[in-house]
């Protein structure tokens, strides 16, 4: 797939193909947006054209001053690799600033799909454009004139709830990783490096990875995890804290995202890690003692490798 960084005004005489073009932000590539992405690459084959995404970055949100969107469902980095793996040939990721949110509806498609050479394009029902979101979905077909398709792609639903971000944000932030999985179509995923920390779970019988996520994830609730991780081509499958470990007194809390891969004994230091969540086992909490926290740690690897064994998660592949 062909990465094309733009911002307004274009200004490349760089030839460019004709395209169907998929256009949103796309935060979390999730099963709405796969079902736009598409249906973009449906046109795109009807009439013998490559599939292309718009996306945008940062988030529109943030340069309006509206939300504070520090956190993301998928970095920019993770976005372009799910664009390829839906079969995407070209994705234009457009600079959003003052300039680009100030375009009417009409500039928008006649200063940057039209030199595009946009021949069809797929938007979600929700799709909004040009200054003050003025435009909506149904408005490209009319300011198209003739030139290009539009079609806009109505809500995909999973066990009664309509797939969005805002939906998958607050399963993630509830502990519902079920519901982000059915949401998403795979799991959610945060890759890191794995950096040095201290040290405190060897001591006790269980090492682990402090992982340091690679790009501004948004991270699940604080609690234990079962998960699978991906490292240096192979899947291997754990347990993982995310929290402050109330247990040990840190004079100053830290956060940290430490993983305990089951039968695993190797210096992981400097490792890149891609860990899957796939259930929440329970809450993080105080214990009176080591003892009493070795004990829950020793239950919630029990019960992890018996919920992947009945899930059939032992050598399944991440999503």
């Amino acid at each position: 797939m062909e990465t094309i960084h733009l911002q307004y005004p274009l200004h490349s005489n760089q030839p460019v193909p004709p395209v169907a073009l998929a256009i949103g932000y796309f935060d979390g590539v999730h099963r709405g947006h796969q079902a736009v992405i598409r249906q973009a690459r449906r046109m795109a084959q009807e009439r013998g054209i490559q599939t292309a995404v718009m996306t945008f970055h940062p988030h529109p949100r943030e340069v309006l001053g509206r939300v504070k969107m520090s956190r993301y469902l998928t970095p920019l980095p993770e976005k372009l690799e799910q664009f390829a793996q839906l079969g995407v040939d070209r994705t234009y990721v457009m600079r959003f600033d003052r300039d680009f949110a100030g375009l009417s509806r009409e500039s928008f498609v006649e200063e940057v799909l039209i030199p595009l050479r946009v021949q069809a394009v797929a938007v979600g029902f929700n799709f909004r454009f040009g200054h003050r979101a003025q435009g909506c979905a149904q408005d490209l077909g009319v300011l198209a004139k003739n030139r290009f398709l539009a079609q806009v792609v109505m809500p995909v639903g999973v066990e009664g709830v309509t797939v969005s971000s805002t939906h998958l944000r607050h399963a993630l932030g509830n502990g519902e990783i079920e519901l982000a999985r059915r949401i998403l179509g795979r799991p959610y995923t945060v890759k890191g490096t794995v950096v040095h920390g201290d040290k405190r779970g060897r001591t006790i019988g269980f090492p682990t990875a402090n992982v340091q996520p690679a790009e501004p994830y948004l991270i699940p609730k604080n609690g234990v995890y079962v998960v699978q991780v991906r490292r240096n081509g192979r899947i291997e499958t754990g347990v993982m804290n995310i929290g402050t470990r109330p247990t040990f007194d840190d004079p100053v809390p830290r956060h940290t995202l430490e993983v305990h891969l089951f039968d695993v004994n190797e210096d992981l230091y400097g490792q890149t890690l891609e860990v899957a969540f796939l259930h929440f086992l329970r809450e993080e909490k105080r214990f009176d003692s080591v003892d009493a926290l070795v004990k829950q740690i020793q239950e919630d690897v029990a019960q992890a490798r018996n919920w992947l064994t009945t899930h059939g998660w032992i050598g399944q592949q991440m999503g």
